[in-house]
């Protein structure tokens, strides 16, 4: 079974210059190229939510009396 797959300019160039600069079939230089992918997404820090103190403290029990009582405090 033969699959075809068609790659962008910009991913053929770089298959193409690994294949030409370390001697690599096409399928190699495939899975060189996504294992690189995997590990820059890896090294990525970690997504930390940064929260500031407002001075507002409001009971979170009923969601539409929270929103009432945001929504009435930037009318304000």
């Amino acid at each position: 079974m033969r699959t075809t797959v068609e790659f962008d300019d910009d991913t053929a160039r770089a298959i193409a210059a690994l294949r030409r600069d370390r001697g690599l079939g096409v399928s190699e230089a495939v899975n060189e190229l996504i294992r690189r992918g995997l590990l820059a997404r890896s090294a990525r820090p970690p997504f930390r939510q940064r929260t500031a103190p407002l001075g507002v403290t409001i009971d979170v029990s009923s969601v539409a009396d929270a929103l009432e009582v945001l929504d009435g405090a930037a009318t304000r």
